[in-house]
């Protein structure tokens, strides 16, 4: 950072660390010890659309280098996205096609589309849980949408993702502020 940024308190934006990611298989561990959510084996990647041929070419490369097939998807606001599938029992398989995902992503020049990258739970009740690795600043937070009636109107469980920050403090680099816990309404896999 330079003199002038300091003095006008600019900063410099965190440098993406995928290897972030390989911390998962063992805050899996720690949600289900400590509060019930197991891994459902899904787990996807955002990025901003890529037109036409790029976005193709994408597919075919992500297909290619899993070895089995993905399934690409854009939601609503128009974000694409790769979901992923494992056995419950192979977080640690997961993570590694979503980190081999995102490296492929970035190594093709489209670092800049990568968004997040999420990987789902739920508990004995049913309730859903996505942990969300955002990857422009390297850090995970939790979201919890809230299921029927009362999810009706795309409503969260604020109550839930706080005391999974709290649970998951010492496993994942959890986002500071609260205001980039954006919700990802949709997201494949949830």
């Amino acid at each position: 950072m330079g003199f002038l940024d300091a003095i006008l308190g600019r900063s410099k934006p965190v440098r993406p660390d995928l290897d972030r990611l390989f911390a998962l298989p063992s805050a899996a561990v720690t949600l289900q010890a400590a509060a019930g959510f197991r891994p459902t084996g899904l787990g996807s990647v955002c990025f901003a659309s890529v037109e036409g041929g790029a976005f193709r070419g994408i597919q075919e490369e992500v297909r290619d280098i899993l070895g089995r097939p993905a399934e690409f998807s854009q939601d609503a606001y128009g974000y694409s996205w790769m979901l992923a599938r494992h056995g419950p029992e192979d977080s640690a398989g997961l993570v590694n096609d979503l980190h081999t995902v995102n490296s492929s992503l970035e190594s093709a020049g489209f670092g800049p589309q990568l968004l997040c990258s999420l990987v789902s739970f739920r508990d004995d009740r049913g309730r859903p849980l996505a942990l969300v690795y955002l990857y422009k600043r390297g850090t995970f937070y939790p979201f919890a949408p809230l299921t029927g009636p009362e999810g009706a109107a795309e409503k969260r469980d604020n109550a839930l993702e706080l005391e999974i920050r709290a649970v998951l403090a010492d496993d994942l680099a959890t986002e500071p502020d609260l205001s980039r816990w954006f919700p990802v309404w949709g997201a494949p896999g949830l």
